[in-house]
């Protein structure tokens, strides 16, 4: 387990543009040698199946990303595919964005915190 988080450098991220502009201005962008970059910018345009395709290949392809942050209104509209995910990494994490308040009853980790508790 230890190996495979030493080889995870960098925070991937699927969220809106004001988010993504946000998160990019603080320094977590990444372009490798083949152009393929950690962030997905969506909007209401933005097929679901082009979101769960962005989400599984950062999940289960990319060995290179520790955390993937995900605006939680967008999380919601794959929620059967982010509340299956269980793996330590990447770790999964819910944010707010700039027009959608953060809501703890939605979030999955919470919730899979919530039942380890018995809350």
């Amino acid at each position: 387990m230890s190996q495979q988080a030493a080889d995870r450098s960098l925070v991937a991220l699927i969220a809106d543009e004001d988010s993504t502009t946000g998160l990019l201005l603080a320094g977590i962008g990444n372009v490798d040698e083949k152009g393929e970059k950690n962030f997905k910018i969506v909007d209401n345009k933005t097929p679901v199946s082009e979101i769960e395709e962005t989400f599984n290949h950062f999940t289960n392809e990319r060995k290179d990303i520790a955390i993937l942050l995900i605006n939680q209104h967008i999380a919601e509209k794959i929620r059967p595919i982010v509340d299956r995910y269980t793996q330590a990494f990447p770790a999964l994490l819910e944010i707010p964005s700039k027009d959608h308040p953060y809501d703890p009853a939605k979030d999955s980790v919470l919730k899979r915190v919530q039942k380890l508790f018995g809350e």
